[in-house]
């Protein structure tokens, strides 16, 4: 009972609906008495990995894995331990963290698309409502070119220095759209230019927004030497990917650690999580699948939620929630009404910070349409991407981006949904599963609770419940196939 009186006086300050976090108009309420601290809204900082599977961690009981301080922040905040991307690939589970929307529905179907530059990202809701906002490291959402119309800056970033996928060592960086060559361990390299950033922004008077997306561990593996060590007498191919894993690691140490130090750290909410499930060489805990696949091995992620403020003591909830859930949760704590008025596809986690969320409120959904990914470059960015507009034809990236704003016409019907969808109620998860032509689906039933990897399909058991989701899972991509025809803009 204390701990949970304990959370609703500190969230007084800083969520809505409680006097001080409340925004009419876009204009702080100030209580009557309310002293200057009490009014500041917190300090965002969100954190993902890339390919980084549910039980790539020490925390989650990894044998081998070395991450001190990712254990230590899931260990002191709210660990999400089912947490899930909204899709197994990159690009997508990005886009639905700038939205709160499934990447369907902006055309991001999987590693590669740009995102339609007609989005409404939550990086450009919380700069219009007064935060000063950083992006820093992997994009993947399209050219990261100055003139690009899909590049972190106009997708509300005040400050951004980006690579167009994934990195490692000694990465070559767009830095506002000029070419940026940096030295040093990625993840590292990465984490000091948004602690530069961060300290300069702590001298002012704004609430800080920074999204930090780490390069690793994806493909290929290449780890310090010295972390390699870490694991000596395993094989090459896990030193190297432990190794990344555990540079990811103290780059994210490092971020907590000048937070601890600029007096930020009560008072900012760190989110961690990973892009999607594990590969092929990591761990994806009691899970079937991995990385491309919708069964939980490539959804299901490590993720946990770091904010002394609000969060005064350590706890771990069972509650299903995702990427998708981050946008409606951060407008929520920051106090903000509009968000455009488009259909979103996650839900404000408030509750669940609050310790008043027991069940998820809502489905959360899942489509792999079939649509290839798109490959953009990772190495040469400086080369490739950077240069003036005449090269625009010489690189895939280029050439879909400058088509993104185009909306598909007449390829994506309201009652015809073409490849693999999953729709999880509860501990209930169905999956719809067609081929090209979309017409031809077969359906599977799976408790999670009672079989978390999905091998006992109790549709036949449960034709009530069958009925039920599909009905739901059906309406849903219906919705999704609308957005992406154009009816949200």
């Amino acid at each position: 009972m204390r701990f949970l009186l304990s959370i609703l006086i500190l969230l007084a300050v800083v969520v809505p609906g409680l006097p001080a976090g409340a925004v009419e108009s876009g204009k702080k309420k100030e209580p009557a008495g309310a002293n200057e601290s009490q009014l500041k809204r917190p300090h965002i900082v969100l954190v993902m990995a890339d390919d980084q599977g549910w039980g790539d961690v020490g925390y989650n009981g990894h044998p081998h894995l070395k991450t001190p301080h990712l254990d230590a922040a899931a260990g002191s905040g709210l660990r999400l331990d089912h947490f899930y991307a909204a899709a197994p690939s990159c690009s997508p589970t990005r886009a639905s963290v700038l939205t709160g929307r499934h990447p369907n529905r902006m055309g991001v179907f999987s590693w590669g698309h740009p995102i339609r530059p007609q989005e409404i990202t939550l990086a450009e809701i919380l700069k219009r409502e007064g935060y000063v906002t950083g992006h820093f490291g992997k994009w993947h959402l399209g050219s990261i070119r100055a003139d690009s119309p899909v590049n972190p800056g106009a997708n509300g970033f005040d400050r951004w220095v980006s690579t167009s996928n994934f990195f490692d060592h000694n990465p070559e960086l767009s830095d506002q759209g000029r070419p940026l060559k940096l030295k040093g361990e990625g993840s590292m390299v990465v984490a000091d230019l948004a602690i530069d950033w961060i300290r300069q922004q702590a001298a002012g008077e704004s609430p800080i927004f920074a999204m930090v997306w780490f390069g690793a561990p994806h493909l290929p593996h290449h780890a310090a030497p010295g972390l390699a060590a870490l694991y000596a007498g395993l094989s090459k191919r896990e030193r190297e990917f432990y190794g990344e894993i555990t540079g990811m690691d103290l780059a994210f140490g490092k971020i907590r650690e000048t937070l601890a130090e600029l007096g930020l750290r009560d008072n900012t909410l760190l989110w961690y999580c990973s892009d999607n499930g594990a590969l092929n060489v990591g761990d994806a805990g009691d899970a079937r699948g991995g990385k491309h696949v919708l069964y939980e091995g490539g959804l299901r992620v490590p993720a946990f939620i770091e904010w002394p403020a609000a969060i005064p003591s350590a706890n771990t909830t069972p509650v299903r929630c995702g990427t998708v859930d981050i946008f409606p949760t951060l407008m929520e704590i920051a106090g903000i009404d509009d968000t455009g008025g488009r259909p979103l596809d996650g839900i404000s986690l408030v509750p669940l910070i609050r310790g008043e969320m027991q069940v998820r409120t809502a489905p959360l959904g899942f489509w792999n349409a079939g649509v290839p990914g798109q490959f953009t470059n990772p190495g040469g960015v400086v080369t490739k991407v950077l240069p003036t507009i005449e090269n625009w034809s010489d690189n895939k990236v280029e050439r879909v981006t400058r088509r993104v704003e185009k909306i598909p016409k007449h390829k994506f019907p309201g009652d015809v949904f073409a490849g693999h969808a999953a729709w999880i109620s509860g501990d209930w998860k169905i999956h719809r599963i067609s081929g090209t032509s979309g017409e031809k689906v077969r359906w599977t039933l799976y408790n999670l609770t009672t079989d978390p990897r999905e091998r006992k399909d109790v549709s036949k058991q449960y034709p009530e419940i069958l009925q039920d989701l599909s009905t739901g899972l059906e309406g849903w991509l219906g919705s999704v196939s609308a957005s992406l025809r154009g009816a949200d803009y």
